[in-house]
């Protein structure tokens, strides 16, 4: 198969486009013949080597993507040959107590496609059978291709960590990421009032389209003290971080009273400044999510499909030029996913 790959890790020169292995499904596996394929900040990081998670090389990336079955493993009921699906990008033992409970992203193996494994920059991929959903019809294929991990991501932090209620107001810190964006979307369907930041004024007029209702330029305004003025002092109840160490402090100091504040990632460094005294006199939660469960992403793929739910696609590739696309996505101009085309491998 055609893939995008790197047998060392690196820059974008370590990135190659050539033929790979065809991928054959084993028990509970299916190979999909892919369609379009996203990009997410995780497949930088992968590219770059990632401290302490040793990666298997030659390796592909790519956590997200949208497909037709061409090949089902042994003891595989829930799909067949030629289904359009989408599918959890998460990998799980199904064996310890925490797979027994449900809860699959706290697996004690838990890893990423694209991460773990081989991934979506390619004509096929493998993955686990039980994984697999059907593709949302109101959805092209790059749109189905873009939503999976970043949805999922922000549905786990909106509902099932912080516990978001209508009414609510939610701070998302920049509104260009893709779990941003995702939050955005997701948080005003949930009736949350929302403010976003960005160095963008762009972006931020863009935001309003999501359904932000403030927005906050973090280059000439500090953020805390902007959300203090904009909530009557009082702060907002959820704060959504995927930044970390650039907006901690702004969140500490933003967030209300008991209000709570949930991190996935961290973008800009993973060691802030903290504050201590902030969390306990202000009896804040911080809340620690990753990823999502297989019912948490049946429920998000439900909500979706019912409200017509889609994610921003900036910008599409072929697959041969891929390279492009990594060098796209590290520029942070876009607003919106990045997608690879694959349906003619070209």
């Amino acid at each position: 198969m055609r893939a995008l790959y790197f047998e060392e890790h690196g820059s974008f020169e370590n990135l190659k486009l050539g033929e790979r292995p065809d991928p054959k499904p084993g028990p509970g596996e299916v190979v999909i013949g892919l369609q379009a394929a996203a990009f997410n900040h995780l497949d930088l990081f992968v590219l770059r080597g990632l401290p302490g998670i040793p990666i298997p090389l030659p390796h592909i990336g790519g956590a997200d993507g949208a497909g037709v079955v061409v090949a089902v493993g042994p003891g595989v009921s829930n799909v067949q040959e030629g289904e359009a699906v989408v599918f959890n990008p998460g990998i799980w033992c199904g064996q310890c107590e925490f797979c027994r409970k449900g809860e699959h992203s706290l697996c004690v193996a838990y890893g990423i496609v694209g991460e773990h494994t081989d991934g979506t920059f390619a004509q096929y991929v493998k993955v686990k059978a039980e994984a697999c959903f059907p593709k949302p019809a109101h959805m092209s294929w790059e749109e189905a291709a873009a939503f999976p991990l970043t949805f999922l991501t922000a549905w786990r932090m909106l509902f099932t960590r912080a516990r978001l209620q209508a009414g609510e107001t939610v701070l998302i810190h920049g509104i260009g990421g893709g779990v941003a964006q995702a939050a955005t979307i997701l948080a005003r369907q949930a009736q949350a009032a929302v403010i976003v930041t960005s160095a963008d004024d762009a972006k931020l007029e863009k935001a309003k389209t999501l359904g932000a209702e403030l927005t906050i330029n973090y280059t000439r305004e500090d953020v805390a003290r902007k959300v203090r003025e904009l909530t009557s002092k009082r702060g907002v109840d959820v704060v959504v971080e995927t930044v970390g160490k650039a907006t901690w402090m702004s969140s500490l100091r933003s967030v209300a009273k008991g209000g709570r504040i949930v991190t996935c990632g961290a973008t800009t460094g993973p060691d802030p400044t903290e504050e201590i005294r902030l969390i306990f006199w202000n009896q804040l939660s911080i809340l620690g999510s990753t990823m999502g469960n297989q019912r948490e992403f049946a429920d998000m793929l439900s909500v979706v499909c019912e409200k017509k739910l889609k994610p921003l696609v900036d910008r599409v590739f072929p697959l041969g030029d891929g390279v492009a696309a990594y060098r796209y996505l590290a520029e942070g101009r876009q607003f919106g996913k990045v997608v690879l085309a694959i349906r003619d491998g070209a």
